[in-house]
C-alpha cells in the first residue's frame, strides 16, 4: 500500500480508539439527544399556542424535573426501608434454614443423605458473603456519586440541546460531503420521527403495566403497591429483560409477609406480561417502530455485554436508529445503487 492509505488506516484505527476510549461519554450524549427529542414534542405543542420556545423549553424541562423527582420520592424510601427489613431477616432465616436442615437430616436415612449436598457448608458459605454485602456500603455511595453527576451532564446537554438545536443539527451534517448533507438531513429527520414513535409506544405500554401491575399487587394486598408498579413501568423501557427485573422486587416484598403471595405475584406478573406482549405490543409498536424480535434481543446482549446497564437501557433506540442508518445509507444509497456495467 503507498503512505496515504497506510496513514488512512492509522487514521481510522486511531479514531476507533479513541471513540471506544470514551464509549461512556457517547452513551451520556445519545441519551440526552432521546430525551431531548422526546420534549421537543411537548415544546412545539407549547409554541403553536403562541408560548416562545425559551419558555416552553422552561416549562417543558420543568415538568420533566417534576416527574422524575416525584418517582424517586415515591420509590426509593420505601425500598429503602423493605430492605433494611430485608437485611435484619436474613440472619434470622439463615438459624431457620440451619434448624430446618438439622431436623430433615434426622428423618432422612444415611444412604440418602450422602447424595443431597451438605446444606450445613452451603449455609456456612451464604453467612460471609451476606456479610461482605454489608460491607459494600462505601462502593455503593461512590457509584452512586457517579451517577448523580452523570444525571446532571445529561440533564446539562439535554437542555442546551433542546434551547437550540440547529447549530447540533448542521455541525452533524458538516461531517459528510457537501453533495450528501441533504441526504443526512432526511435521514436525520426519519431518525426523529423513529425515535418519536418508539417513545409513544412505550409510553402506551408503561401506562398499561403500571395501572393494571398497580391494581393487581393491591388485590394481592402486596406493600408499597404503587411504588412497585411505577417500578415495573420504568423496567418497560427494556423489552425481554425487563419484565423479568420487574417480578423480583414484588416477590422480595411478598415473600416478607407469606410465602404463598410471592407464588401469586409470580403468576400475576406473567399472565400480565403475557396480555401486554400479546395484544398491546402487536398493536401499538407495530405501527411505530418495526423490529425482528431476534435482532431486538441480539442488540440488546450486545450492548449490555460492552457498554453496560445503561446500553441495555438504549439497546431500543440505539438499534432503532443504527437499523435506519443501514436501511437508508447501506442499502439505499450504496447497495441499491451498485450496478455492474457490461
Amino acid at each position: 500500500m503507498t503512505l496515504g492509505k497506510w496513514m488512512g488506516v492509522v487514521a481510522l484505527t486511531l479514531s476507533l480508539y479513541i471513540l471506544w476510549q470514551i464509549k461512556q461519554l457517547l452513551l451520556l450524549v445519545f441519551t440526552a439527544v432521546v430525551i431531548a427529542n422526546a420534549l421537543n414534542l411537548s415544546v412545539k405543542q407549547l409554541q403553536k399556542l403562541k408560548m416562545r420556545r425559551s419558555y416552553a423549553v422552561f416549562l417543558s424541562v420543568l415538568i420533566l424535573l417534576s416527574l422524575a423527582i416525584t418517582f424517586v420520592w415515591v420509590i426509593v424510601p420505601p425500598f429503602f426501608d423493605q430492605l433494611q427489613q430485608l437485611i435484619e431477616l436474613v440472619p434470622k432465616g439463615i438459624n431457620q434454614l440451619n434448624s430446618w436442615l438439622s431436623l430433615l437430616e434426622k428423618r432422612l436415612s444415611p444412604e440418602l443423605l450422602e447424595l443431597l449436598p451438605n446444606f450445613t457448608q452451603l449455609s456456612q458459605q451464604i453467612q460471609p458473603l451476606y456479610n461482605r454485602l454489608l460491607g459494600g456500603g462505601f462502593t455503593f455511595f461512590s457509584t452512586s456519586v457517579g451517577i448523580i453527576l452523570n444525571i446532571l451532564l445529561v440533564l446539562v446537554l439535554t437542555i442546551m440541546l433542546l434551547a437550540d438545536p440547529t447549530p447540533y443539527r448542521e455541525g452533524f451534517k458538516r461531517l459528510f460531503p457537501c453533495f450528501y448533507r441533504k441526504r443526512v438531513d432526511e435521514i436525520l429527520l426519519l431518525c426523529e420521527k423513529a425515535l418519536q414513535g418508539w417513545l409513544v409506544g412505550t409510553l402506551f405500554s408503561i401506562t398499561f403495566l403500571l395501572v393494571l401491575s398497580f391494581i393487581g399487587l393491591l388485590i394481592l394486598d402486596i406493600d408499597l403497591a404503587l411504588a412497585q408498579a411505577m417500578l415495573t413501568g420504568l423496567l418497560t423501557f427494556i423489552p425481554n429483560f425487563g419484565p423479568v427485573l420487574s417480578v423480583i422486587p414484588p416477590m422480595a416484598i411478598a415473600l416478607l409477609d407469606a410465602p404463598w403471595k410471592s407464588l401469586a405475584v409470580l403468576i400475576f406478573y406473567i399472565v400480565l406480561q403475557q396480555i401486554e406482549g400479546a395484544f398491546l405490543t402487536p398493536l401499538v409498536m407495530a405501527q411505530q417502530v418495526s423490529l425482528f424480535p431476534a435482532f431486538t434481543l441480539l442488540a440488546q446482549v450486545f450492548f449490555a455485554t460492552f457498554f453496560g446497564f445503561l446500553g441495555l437501557f438504549l439497546a431500543l433506540p440505539l438499534t432503532v436508529i443504527g437499523q435506519i442508518w443501514i436501511q437508508e445509507v447501506l442499502i439505499k444509497d450504496v447497495l441499491d445503487q451498485w450496478t455492474i456495467d457490461n
